[in-house]
């Protein structure tokens, strides 16, 4: 059942979100990229693909105008658009109320330090800082030099078994755990090309770069993955590129990838390809929870 708390229009249909908040999420699709990419993920591959939890959806209105959204799919993180400190406030005072239970958030820097800080005061958790992430938006696309030996190639079902192994090592690498179901993931790129591989000249992947499917004019690259034994040698900027380059060709109107900004060589390597910055987000976790008084 659809929840109306003030001016926020919480639920759990994806549709209704979706007639609602569309054309925000669209108005301004680099900064609404995960919403965008997660909503259309949850309406071709059904609700269930991130976890068995409920997918949760609300919609912050203003004088009949869309402000600001937020998604959930549990067990995972809070997903904000941005909102101002009195907005984040108000949205933590009544999650609380209502008995939500967050494992953390991700947002735009502002935002998530402000809903982290109102969380803290409302429910009594702990907010830690986990990541600080930069948003980066392809300009003028540089294929990295010297290109390594070997090729591009996009992953088939053949190379499934190669998709589920990495696609745990990449989650493992980058601490997250994983936010899809291995197979269903591996099943879901195999079957839209999302995958493309650098193979060595005697035809072994030696790393992977994955884009989502086009949304709203924009592609996310996603998943880049270098075995730690291979590193250094220049695949995984060959495979950006490629994919990157790929993305464009297909008509994207813009290009898309998140950095960890504790992570240097990858900044470093994405600005040489043709990244610049567009805004930087934030990871916080969540841990304790009191009831509120």
């Amino acid at each position: 059942m659809d929840t109306e708390t003030g001016r926020w229009h919480l639920t759990h249909d994806l549709d209704g979100f979706l007639t609602r908040a569309g054309a925000f999420l669209r108005g301004r699709p680099a900064l609404h990229t995960v919403p965008l990419t997660v909503t259309d993920n949850l309406r071709t591959r059904g609700p269930r693909i991130y976890g068995d939890g409920v997918p949760e959806f609300g919609v912050l209105e203003q004088d009949g105008e869309v402000r600001a959204t937020v998604f959930r799919t549990p067990p995972h993180r809070m997903n904000l658009t941005a909102l101002t400190a009195e907005e984040a406030e108000a949205l933590a005072a009544r999650l609380a109320a209502l008995g939500h239970r967050l494992p953390g958030v991700h947002a735009d820097r502002d935002t998530a330090a402000a809903f982290a800080e109102a969380w803290q005061r409302h429910t009594g958790a702990a907010a830690t800082l986990r990541q600080r992430q930069r948003l980066y938006r392809l300009g003028t696309l540089t294929v990295p030099r010297p290109v390594p030996p070997g090729g591009p190639r996009i992953a088939v079902e053949a190379d499934r078994e190669q998709l589920l192994c990495w696609h745990d090592e990449f989650a493992e690498a980058v601490g997250e755990g994983t936010v899809r179901d291995a197979t269903e993931w591996a099943d879901a790129r195999i079957a839209d090309g999302g995958i493309t591989f650098w193979e060595a000249p005697d035809g072994t992947p030696v790393a992977m770069a994955g884009a989502t499917p086009e949304i709203a004019g924009q592609v996310r690259v996603a998943s880049v993955y270098t075995p730690p034994h291979l590193r250094g040698r220049g695949y995984a900027g060959a495979a950006t590129a490629e994919v990157s380059r790929a993305a464009l060709a297909a008509g994207a109107q813009e290009v898309l990838l998140f950095t960890d900004l504790s992570n240097p060589t990858s900044n470093g390597l994405y600005q040489r390809i043709g990244y610049r910055p567009v805004a930087d987000f934030a990871v916080y976790d969540f841990t304790g929870w009191s009831a509120p008084a």
